[in-house]
């Protein structure tokens, strides 16, 4: 009796992600602008993530965590977009567990990888404005190693504890995910067994990892505010909240959706709402990043410009030879 109640706990070896409906007319359409969203997605932080490695000019604390995010956009939205892209695409919505367990570990290490990226790139922003006199010193070479190194191991330790208690649970069924990708709390509701100490731990880790860095993102942009409000002159305020502008951009959508998906009460006719403010930070933020930081700022543009340049002029001669 024992036997056969264990291999019926361990009966679900995969998950249903059921994803935006059934609808054929409307699958094609999530198809088309999905895949014009990915491409333009990867071609952005790729194409930045080369500027910032080439261009000598871009060797500076920004753009060297610049670099950084849109290295982790590109591995984040691909996390997400190709598995959504092949269901669109073949009508199998089914996930194998190890699959579904694999997706959620990434898209939580790069979340969590995010929120730090974000707020060092606001500490620099805040040096950058606030401590002018000071920054070269204190944002040194090593110091941005640090923080961007330390992002990222961030990242992947509370996921590997996180998952590996995760990775323990029993699921009997049912096995459908009303969701687009392998979400945290979808993914709980489904397990047969006592589900209370892994959501504790999901909010004890999440107080300890990162809360702290939205808190210094928080902390650092009203301390800037502050600083530019003070600026006499308005030329000098706009010029001060231009340097700024773009990230606090894409900081407000990130942090703006992901509060407010973890915040709403988890109800049936709230389902669909939770899946398009899902779509804010896993889809459109790492569209976002590229073309508010590429479009704003002159010297990327300027870097893009040269590339282009030398392109031509390489290809230019490649002809006449």
């Amino acid at each position: 009796m024992a036997d056969r109640n264990q291999r019926n706990q361990t009966a679900v070896t995969e998950f249903i992600l059921l994803g935006f409906g059934d609808v054929p007319e409307l699958k094609i359409l999530l198809f088309l602008m999905f895949l014009a969203i990915y491409m333009a997605t990867m071609f952005g932080n790729m194409l930045i993530t080369a500027l910032v490695v080439a261009d000598q000019h871009l060797h500076s604390p920004m753009y060297f965590f610049l670099g950084n995010l849109s290295c982790l956009e590109t591995c984040y939205t691909s996390t997400i977009l190709p598995r959504m892209l092949a269901s669109l695409l073949t009508g199998d919505k089914t996930v194998s567990f190890s699959g579904c367990i694999t997706q959620l570990y990434f898209f939580c290490a790069l979340a969590a990888t995010e929120c730090c990226l974000l707020a060092a790139m606001s500490y620099d922003r805040y040096l950058a404005i606030c401590k002018p006199l000071h920054y070269s010193t204190l944002m040194n070479t090593r110091f941005c190693l640090q923080l961007a190194a330390g992002s990222w191991l961030n990242g992947c330790l509370v996921t590997d504890i996180f998952v590996l208690f995760m990775s323990q649970l029993i699921f009997c069924g049912p096995n459908e995910i009303d969701h687009f990708y392998c979400d945290l709390i979808p993914l709980i509701k489904l397990s047969c067994g006592d589900s209370h100490l892994i959501i504790l731990l999901n909010f004890i880790l999440s107080c300890i990892f990162t809360l702290p860095a939205f808190l210094l993102t928080l902390m650092s942009y009203v301390c800037i505010i502050a600083t530019i409000l003070r600026i006499p002159s308005t030329t000098g305020r706009q010029k001060a909240f231009t340097t700024c502008s773009s990230h606090l951009i894409v900081v407000t959508i990130f942090y703006g959706t992901l509060m407010i998906v973890y915040i709403l009460p988890k109800h049936e006719t709230l389902s669909l709402l939770n899946k398009v403010l899902s779509l804010c930070y896993t889809v459109l933020t790492p569209l976002v990043n590229p073309l508010v930081y590429s479009l704003r700022n002159r010297e990327v543009k300027e870097a893009l410009s040269k590339a282009v340049s030398k392109y031509v002029a390489f290809t230019k001669t490649g002809r006449e030879s």
